[in-house]
């Protein structure tokens, strides 16, 4: 038997390698919607995160995720991504 191989993403706030399986999804559907996917089941353009404020806030000053999607991110979709990581994390 051979060893099966654990998908790694990395995140947009701190550029780190993880497994798939301890990130965040956040996705663009076709719909031009970005929202945070836990499932990690939508349908659409994915980018991943850490549970994490502070890589959220990286990526936010950086651009990261708006640069992967192609669009902008307001600040009140960000607001929204804060608030559901902490109710997630809690």
């Amino acid at each position: 038997m051979s060893i099966k191989k654990v998908p790694e993403r990395m995140c947009c706030g701190c550029s780190t390698m993880k497994p798939k399986k301890e990130l965040i999804r956040i996705v663009r559907t076709a719909e031009n919607e970005v929202k945070l996917d836990f499932t990690g089941r939508l349908n659409g353009r994915g980018a991943y995160i850490c549970p994490d404020k502070n890589c959220l806030a990286k990526a936010r000053k950086s651009g990261r995720i708006a640069r992967s999607f192609g669009c902008e991110i307001s600040d009140s979709i960000y607001e929204e991504f804060e608030n559901e990581l902490a109710g997630k994390i809690l």
